[in-house]
């Protein structure tokens, strides 16, 4: 009887038992990163940006871009910023890299009843406000290439038919 109730309590206490364990994997804490303002609106505008450098150039040329910093914020009084980025392309061509800057509107949510709501009236939203190309495209390189060839060898003609006139005088 006792063997019985042994085993009926050893039977009881496998099944309740786990029979294996799991090691949980640590993720850091918050507080143990340093993270910047810039890290943040980084975030925030990332998916933005990325949509609109794809279709400025194409997904086949693209390699990747990134993020080279904030050129300028600017408040606006419908509860919305203005933030110019500085952005790198980097093409499969290493020497055809590109730079542009890019200006992201920013708009929180106005759920605030402490907000002017006659000014701020809209939704959480980001939009892209203008994309400027800094780096000039290859048509215009090849242009300036042969433009300069053509002025030295203006340059250098001009300087023979000088010195020609002060021998020949």
């Amino acid at each position: 009887m006792v063997k019985r109730y042994i085993l009926l309590l050893g039977i009881l206490f496998s099944t309740f038992t786990p029979l294996q364990t799991v090691k949980a994997e640590t993720v850091p804490k918050a507080e143990d990163l340093y993270v910047t303002t810039e890290d943040i609106i980084s975030d925030i505008v990332f998916p933005t940006i990325d949509k609109r450098v794809i279709k400025e150039y194409g997904q086949d040329t693209l390699f990747g871009w990134e993020m080279k910093g904030i050129v300028g914020i600017t408040y606006n009084d419908n509860h919305s910023y203005d933030v110019s980025v500085r952005i790198d392309i980097h093409s499969r061509n290493l020497d055809n890299n590109k730079e542009d800057i890019v200006e992201v509107r920013i708009s929180p949510s106005c759920d605030s009843d402490k907000l002017n709501k006659l000014k701020c009236n809209h939704g959480f939203k980001i939009e892209i406000l203008d994309y400027k190309h800094l780096s000039p495209s290859d048509e215009l390189t090849t242009t300036s290439k042969a433009q300069n060839e053509y002025l030295t060898k203006i340059i250098k003609k001009e300087k023979l038919e000088e010195l020609y006139a002060k021998r020949v005088l």
